[in-house]
């Protein structure tokens, strides 16, 4: 396995993020400071136990590794977690079990006070009513904001505050990548659906690349809704399903998974268990075909 390769795209996606908090914390104010200062020196939370493994991260980039055998594979580094856990939901107070997971740290000079109110306690004349009132406050993760927040629903043991890894992928042979799409501006439907387009002979003038007739008889004398035609071109949540997992660094906070997954280098997306049923070929290889299938 190139190991020189992940550990080049690992190294680069960590200064970027270094010189990113140093800027914040140049930034930071005294009261910001001493509040960070007083959550590090609290105990670190146990791992978290989940239902349905899952875990928030972005992508650092694509390369390419080698199996026993010689054939080369490619694959998508991504660096996900640690994830905090926010919010945790029951089924007796919200109606239905998940849990809230933030990534990334978001400084305190960004964040609105109600997405600080989030995370920690806040001294606001709403708290204390509720207080005085004898209404049972919900926990708090007394961290900092976070800039992606996703919820992962079903069962799970895992308690506000605690951080979740790449370890809780530890024995999982493939997983769901979620994710937002490059966005490729307005495009026609050759390029956007993947139209022939018209004759390239005789009696075509000007119209190669356009899409044909769309009129309707006069019953029912409309369009569809959901007609393929030309428009806006990818920015859309997009899931690759069932990639094998091929190598975890827990010291790097690294998953290497086979395939290619969407969105841009830095984007951020959603790493899942898959739930999808293994193929007769194996986790991550095609299904063999029948005989005489074309």
């Amino acid at each position: 396995m190139t190991k020189g390769v992940l550990l080049a795209l690992a190294d680069e996606a960590s200064i970027s993020e270094k010189n990113m908090a140093a800027e914040d914390q140049k930034n930071e104010t005294p009261e910001s400071q001493s509040d960070s200062d007083a959550s590090a020196v609290a105990t670190a939370p146990e791992p978290a136990e989940m239902g349905r493994k899952g875990l928030l991260g972005r992508k650092v980039g694509m390369t390419q590794v080698f199996d026993d055998d010689g054939t080369v594979v490619p694959v998508t580094v991504i660096e996900a977690g640690p994830c905090t856990v926010l919010l945790s939901r029951s089924a007796e107070r919200d109606g239905y079990d998940a849990i809230q997971v933030g990534y990334r740290d978001k400084p305190r000079r960004l964040a609105s006070r109600s997405v600080r109110g989030q995370v920690v306690k806040l001294d606001s004349k709403r708290a204390k009513k509720r207080s005085h009132a004898g209404v049972e406050m919900v926990a708090k993760a007394d961290c900092e904001p976070q800039r992606f927040v996703r919820e992962f629903r079903g069962e799970t043991k895992a308690r506000v505050g605690q951080k979740i890894t790449v370890s809780v992928f530890e024995g999982c042979d493939a997983v769901d990548v979620i994710g937002v799409s490059k966005g490729r501006g307005t495009a026609g439907v050759m390029k956007r659906h993947g139209f022939s387009g018209q004759r390239a002979s005789h009696g075509v003038k000007k119209v190669h690349r356009h899409q044909g007739g769309t009129g309707m008889c006069q019953s029912p004398g409309r369009l569809f809704k959901g007609k393929k035609m030309a428009g806006r071109f990818g920015n859309e949540r997009s899931t690759m399903r069932n990639l094998r997992l091929v190598d975890i660094d827990s010291d790097r906070n690294l998953l290497v998974v086979r395939g290619a997954v969407p969105g841009p280098n830095g984007g951020y997306v959603v790493v899942r268990q898959t739930n999808k049923v293994k193929r007769s070929g194996g986790v991550g290889t095609p299904a063999t075909k029948k005989k005489g299938a074309k």
